[in-house]
């Protein structure tokens, strides 16, 4: 019997020793890793940070242009109604223009025609002077006494008031066709003024149409080529902080991981060891769950700011309330969002803690609680991807730094 005692106290030390370093190389490996990702968290978060202010530049940048953009358009809109009016008058003297020439080639050809009949009166009056020149003219006393009695004196007559009446047709009808084409001749001058000026202002029209149609193409293009810079480059900017943030998650959710088995293994060990009390911080409140904080107050999370501290504690861990107060509510999960089974403890008129992600609820709504008792369970209810306890101070309801109290 001695002798077994002997050998077991004598192969004891060796054992131990063959199985410590198994035991000690565990905890320091995950320790390490655990750093190691930390540091990776928060190096990606920097970068995200970063590319998060780059964002806000470019967001700011293509806002002034897209303001400058909507400046531009009332302009454009302006000037598209100036080449309107430009393009109405243009065609208003368009069409006054081919009045004109249609009116110039009717004058032109009434001209043409008046004056061959001008040709003809005055070829006709010259015809009559030289017949008037070579003939004697007959007075009316050698008309008179001439005559071979009363009715050859009335016939005489007769034909000399014919004679006179050809000759004064022939003299009106030169100076009807005279002044006739002096007037058709002015009238096509003024014509042939007011197509150059209308020529001159249509040329004008449509040099200032062109003018306003390449200053509107000009200025889109520049704006549009910058404004699409800057979208391309924000897209890009978006695009990284999309896969630091995959990256993130990714390393934040082995970070939980490693946490959750290294508390595992502190849940198993609680047997052996001396029960731990729930921490306190010097502030009027205590924790609510003991364990490693891992999300703070007010840090950037994917489209919304952290509004508490998260807390890594094993799924069933008792919370208890961080100070005497009435549970002032309680949601299950669906009803409170992400938040899971969530409870909020009204401590003051003003001041309220909140516990969120429970596996369960430890408590009713009206129920007056004390410092330290216990109001639900460490979850994973909600939008969590591990075991943790979300814990919010709020006043009039809107979040707080909640260390300040703990």
């Amino acid at each position: 019997m001695r002798l077994r005692l002997l050998l077991v106290g004598a192969l004891l030390p060796l054992v131990l020793w063959l199985f410590l370093p198994v035991f000690s190389q565990g905890a320091p490996s995950s320790a390490a890793k655990s750093a190691q990702l930390q540091r990776k968290i928060d190096i990606a978060r920097q970068k995200i940070g970063r590319r998060k202010g780059t964002e806000k530049v470019l967001t700011r940048d293509i806002s002034v242009y897209n303001r400058r953009i909507d400046r531009l358009q009332t302009k454009i809109g302006g000037l598209q109604s100036r080449e309107a009016r430009v393009q109405a008058d243009l065609d208003a003297k368009r069409r006054e223009l081919g009045r004109l020439q249609t009116e110039l080639r009717t004058e032109r050809a009434r001209l043409t025609r008046l004056k061959a009949r001008l040709a003809v009166a005055k070829d006709a009056l010259a015809r009559r002077l030289v017949e008037l020149y070579q003939a004697d003219a007959p007075d009316l006393v050698s008309v008179v006494l001439n005559a071979d009695g009363f009715a050859d004196l009335l016939e005489r007559g007769e034909f000399l008031g014919r004679v006179g009446e050809q000759d004064q047709r022939i003299l009106g009808d030169v100076r009807e066709a005279k002044l006739d084409a002096t007037s058709t001749a002015a009238r096509l001058d003024r014509l042939e003024r007011r197509q150059q000026k209308v020529t001159l202002i249509v040329l004008q029209r449509r040099n200032e149409i062109s003018e306003i149609k390449q200053g509107l193409i000009d200025t889109r293009v520049g704006y549009d080529t910058t404004r699409q810079g800057k979208q391309r480059a924000l897209g890009s900017v978006r695009d990284q902080r999309h896969g630091l943030e995959q990256e993130l998650e990714v390393a934040e959710s082995a970070q939980r991981k490693i946490r959750a088995q290294l508390a595992a293994a502190a849940n198993r060990n609680a047997g052996t060891l001396p029960a731990q009390p729930v921490q306190g911080g010097g502030g009027p409140w205590i924790f609510p769950v003991s364990g490693p904080i891992t999300g703070v107050f007010g840090e950037q999370r994917p489209g919304h700011l952290h509004a508490g501290v998260d807390i890594a504690a094993p799924e069933g861990t008792p919370i208890r309330s961080a100070a005497n107060g009435r549970v002032a509510l309680m949601q299950p999960t669906g009803a409170s969002g992400g938040y899971g089974n969530y409870t909020c403890i009204q401590h003051t008129s003003t001041l309220a803690s909140c516990y969120a992600h429970q596996v369960r609820f430890g408590t009713s709504v009206g129920a007056n609680v004390k410092q330290g008792q216990v109001i639900g369970y460490v979850g994973n209810t909600g939008n969590s991807f591990g075991a943790h306890l979300h814990f919010e101070a709020r006043i009039n309801g809107v979040p707080v730094q909640p260390m300040n109290y703990l």
